[in-house]
């Protein structure tokens, strides 16, 4: 298929499998070899690339990142960043080691320095770097903070949308066995580590209608197509334990290409969103040609592996009603930062006069599917809230869930960590401290 977007300031029209992903591209044939394949699969870094679109400019993982969803936007590689401040700077502070992770964190350096982010933690968390030059490179992100952008950077992308929703609808409804590509932040990985032949596929970056939200009184509409990175200041305003969470999902690149419809529809029992969205009560939108369904979020997901979606039926959006902000979310993982969840507890607990008057409390990685704890919030509603009930409901979680052992958690621990984040939010209430971080010195 035939894709157009401009590369390095030049517009180039690329003829190309609609599975070719950029960094093979790139490197293969277009001799740009700045760009470094490490884990080819979105998590080191090394490939970031920039791209700008009408939101903005981002980092995106070039490796998992699939030629037509570039169609109409602006793409940057290190070799189109010369004269850039952040590589002097990275000279001077002697930010470069081996050099092979260099590139990425250069791109991801400068897209955050064109954005104005100075929260470099955050923003190079999706870069790695195996000789440990974590230091220096911040300190080279620093002393570049107040320079001004280079003019190149401020380019403009032609990303209008190609398809209505309504021809999309109709055309997938025609052919239901076709792979639809939110972010490929999954299905990139089929393609670079499953070496999967995908014969028909659709991207839906081009379809006019499947991003945006808005904010009633009543609830808050979420499209499909929101990416992780655009979801978060929807949240924060509302719910920002949720918006805390968000911000651990994967790194920095990968939230800004994966989208909430995507991390749904996948049915992944460790997806992180679908917990608190659980929590609070969300409902989803699907729909199939003309005809469209709501559904509350919990009855979405079935078995492992299996979720009520009917084939050529896609999930247009997802609303969260409006309610007081009694969530609260922590998802527990070996690492803070770009690490798949062990299990993520999410508690939505109502307390009037000292007892409880609703619970919903959601688990990722407790089954095989995010699941609510029935038992345990059967064991708070309608009691008071004291540490008695508390412990009781602790107690009831054992009875919901079955947690298996696998390389990212054994079951017993995921049995106690899941008990003790509802004690968590015992304490948490009580505005009790939860964390070192909490506790003066």
């Amino acid at each position: 298929m035939e894709i157009s977007f401009v590369l390095n300031g030049v517009p180039v029209t690329v003829d190309a499998p609609p599975t070719r992903t950029l960094l093979d591209w790139l490197r293969e044939d277009r001799a740009l070899t700045g760009t470094k394949e490490g884990c080819n699969e979105g998590d080191c870094g090394a490939c970031t690339v920039m791209v700008t679109d009408n939101g903005g400019a981002k980092a995106l993982n070039a490796c998992i990142l699939l030629l037509p969803q570039l169609q109409g936007k602006a793409v940057r590689t290190v070799e189109g960043l010369k004269g850039h401040p952040v590589q002097d700077a990275m000279v001077k502070h002697h930010g470069s080691q081996c050099g092979f992770c260099t590139p990425g964190f250069i791109v991801s350096m400068a897209v955050a320095h064109a954005e104005d982010d100075r929260n470099h933690d955050e923003a190079l968390a999706g870069n790695l770097c195996r000789c440990t030059g974590y230091a220096p490179i911040i300190r080279a992100a620093e002393s570049v903070a107040d320079l001004p952008v280079p003019g190149y950077m401020i380019e403009q992308a032609d990303d209008s949308q190609s398809q209505t929703l309504d021809a999309f609808a109709d055309w997938y409804a025609k052919n239901p066995d076709a792979v639809l590509v939110g972010g490929a932040t999954d299905v990139g990985l089929w393609v670079t580590k499953q070496l999967r032949d995908l014969p028909k596929i659709a991207f839906l970056s081009s379809v006019a209608g499947l991003g945006g939200h808005s904010v009633t009184e009543k609830e808050i509409r979420i499209g499909a197509a929101v990416t992780i990175s655009e979801m978060i200041p929807i949240i924060a305003p509302h719910y920002p334990s949720f918006a805390a969470m968000l911000r651990r999902y994967g790194s920095r690149q990968v939230r800004n290409a994966a989208t909430i419809g995507g991390n749904i529809a996948n049915g992944s029992p460790i997806g992180d969103s679908p917990p608190p969205l659980i929590a609070l009560g969300a409902q989803l939108h699907l729909r199939l040609g003309k005809k469209k369904r709501t559904l509350a979020l919990e009855d979405f997901f079935l078995d492992y592996g299996r979720q009520d979606r009917k084939p050529g039926e896609f999930v247009e959006a997802i609303t969260i009603p409006r309610q007081p902000d009694t969530l609260r979310v922590w998802k527990v993982s070996k690492r803070f930062d770009q690490d798949i969840s062990a299990l993520c507890g999410a508690f939505n607990i109502v307390v009037t006069r000292n007892k409880v008057t609703s619970a919903r409390i959601a688990y990722g990685g407790m089954a095989g599917i995010p699941k609510r704890a029935a038992k345990a919030e059967q064991a708070l509603i309608g009691k008071a809230w004291i540490e008695a009930t508390v412990r009781e409901a602790m107690i009831a979680v054992a009875d919901d869930f079955t947690p298996l052992t696998d390389m990212r958690a054994s079951a017993d621990y995921r049995m106690k960590a899941a008990q003790n984040l509802l004690w968590r939010y015992y304490l948490d209430a009580q505005q009790q401290p939860t964390s070192v971080l909490e506790v003066a010195p």
